[in-house]
């Protein structure tokens, strides 16, 4: 985009508070997550969210970062309308895309029936699937095993093949969740160039890893999330560099 051009806001999250009620024994209650605060009666109340608010603008690619249970996952399930906020909003242009269609995919039909059954899933038609079928099979690597029920493949070669078959349609804003940790080094690569390729065409992709090499590869903007906390909001570098020296 030229820089004399008016960056376009996609997705502007407002002070954004997400709260749980998880038992005491940490088994859920209602909408809860896992995590302990604020016991009340055998019931407490976890604050995962704590007032974060940032804009993702058109043609981003933002990198979110932080430790486990630090809230990234909440944000993203809050960004799809999936937890609702206990306080503040999201505005969003249209409602974003979560990368990964593995609930729609059955372990007992082969991967070449997967395909044409998790893209009907994901809005495109029957001839759509059928001239898109060859593409993902092949980006997903499976070889002869793509007429081998799902079942029989190993994890990395269903993740591969979920990756294959929801990065296969643009999204306007696509959230993706640890979808590059599947597969060797050049799969990465390759899934990290599909990516790359897709924030093109979409209006704002969110990347949640634990690989500081994949988010420097692929972002330019990176939002780190600490204890509920948005802890640093900037260029990848500094902020994966402030990341990585605090958990040395």
């Amino acid at each position: 985009m030229d820089a004399t051009e008016p960056r376009v806001p996609v997705v502007v999250v407002d002070d954004l508070h997400v709260k749980y009620r998880v038992f005491a024994s940490g088994k859920a209650a209602g909408n809860a997550r896992s995590g302990l605060l604020n016991m009340t009666r055998g019931i407490r109340e976890v604050h995962a969210l704590k007032g974060v608010s940032f804009t993702a603008y058109e043609n981003e690619t933002i990198g979110v970062i932080g430790s486990n249970g630090s809230g990234k996952s909440t944000l993203m399930r809050a960004l799809t309308g999936l937890t609702p906020p206990a306080a503040g909003a999201v505005y969003a242009r249209s409602r974003p895309n979560l990368l990964g269609v593995g609930a729609a995919l059955l372990p007992n039909l082969s991967g070449s029936r997967n395909i044409v059954l998790g893209g009907l899933a994901m809005g495109f038609t029957r001839e759509e699937v059928e001239t898109l079928k060859g593409d993902i099979a092949a980006f997903a690597e499976l070889g002869d095993s793509i007429d081998l029920p799902m079942r029989t493949y190993s994890s990395g070669m269903q993740a591969r093949l979920k990756f294959s078959i929801a990065s296969a349609r643009s999204h306007d804003i696509l959230i993706v969740d640890e979808a590059l940790a599947v597969g060797d080094k050049r799969f990465r690569k390759r899934s990290e160039a599909r990516i790359r390729e897709l924030a093109t065409e979409a209006g704002t992709i969110f990347l949640v890893s634990h690989s500081m090499s994949s988010i420097r590869d692929t972002c330019d903007r990176t939002i780190w999330i600490n204890q509920g906390v948005l802890q640093m909001d900037g260029p990848t570098d500094e902020v994966v560099t402030a990341y990585e020296g605090v958990r040395r």
